[in-house]
């Protein structure tokens, strides 16, 4: 497992930035199309980057959507259990930091005879804004 401290590559860096700045998750060929200028030309190069990210737990991948958000928690590796939050309405992705899920699941699997060993979670609704608007 790669150390949250890796320089992180051009591409990479280009890439997370992106990310960062982004209020939804972006899908990999929209990444691609915003950063086409800035010498990125192949949907490999992006994929190739977001690996890299996801690995060191610098991005996560919403599996639900395809697409790809900057971590908000400074302790995820791609070993960890993830758990986001994620508006119906505008697509407003909200990663949760802390909880007791992991050792929920665990709790649950071992009843079923299932060995767990991480989870990635996506819970829909609506947020604050969105439930207020309504």
């Amino acid at each position: 497992m790669a150390l949250l401290t890796e320089k992180l590559t051009n591409n990479q860096q280009t890439i997370l930035n992106l990310l960062e700045e982004s209020k939804e998750p972006l899908k990999a060929y929209a990444i691609l199309f915003d950063i086409q200028k800035k010498g990125i030309k192949s949907p490999l190069q992006v994929y190739r980057a977001l690996d890299k990210l996801i690995e060191i737990g610098k991005v996560h991948k919403i599996e639900s959507k395809n697409s790809y958000i900057a971590c908000k928690n400074s302790h995820c590796n791609s070993q960890t259990s993830t758990s986001f939050l994620i508006c119906e309405i505008c697509d407003k992705v909200t990663e949760l930091k802390k909880n007791n899920l992991s050792s929920y699941f665990s709790k649950v699997s071992e009843k079923s005879n299932f060995k767990y060993t991480k989870h990635n979670l996506e819970i829909y609704g609506e947020c604050k804004n969105c439930k207020k608007k309504i």
